[in-house]
């Protein structure tokens, strides 16, 4: 498990690298309620992002965007809810998206990365 545990990690900090490197701005990661987990929240232009990284060393059990599926999306809008109503004085007003990122490689920091915005 810790090796699963440091794929993940991994995946989560190139992530959050390339997040970065695209102007949004990393408010919280790995943030936890009763609900689940929220992988990271960042903003961009006044829009907080609800992103969900999935990394996978291959596609042999398909692609990483696969595993996001409408009951995992619904709970992603919960826990996004949940991040805002708790952080009022960075949420505001401010509308919210959700975002995955697919990693997929031996390794995380240099795997092909894909970033899907806006799952409605």
């Amino acid at each position: 498990m810790a090796a699963k545990d440091d794929l993940g990690r991994a995946g989560e900090d190139r992530a959050a690298q390339h997040l970065a490197a695209h102007g949004y701005r990393i408010l919280d990661r790995n943030w936890r309620c009763a609900q689940g987990e929220i992988d990271i929240v960042a903003e961009l232009d006044g829009i907080l992002g609800i992103v969900e990284v999935k990394t996978r060393r291959s596609t042999g059990f398909g692609h990483p965007f696969d595993a996001i599926d409408e009951r995992k999306r619904l709970r992603l809008w919960r826990l996004g809810y949940a991040w805002a109503a708790e952080h009022r004085d960075l949420a505001g007003h401010r509308m919210l998206r959700l975002e995955i990122i697919g990693i997929v490689g031996a390794d995380p920091a240099t795997g092909t990365l894909e970033h899907l915005v806006d799952l409605r």
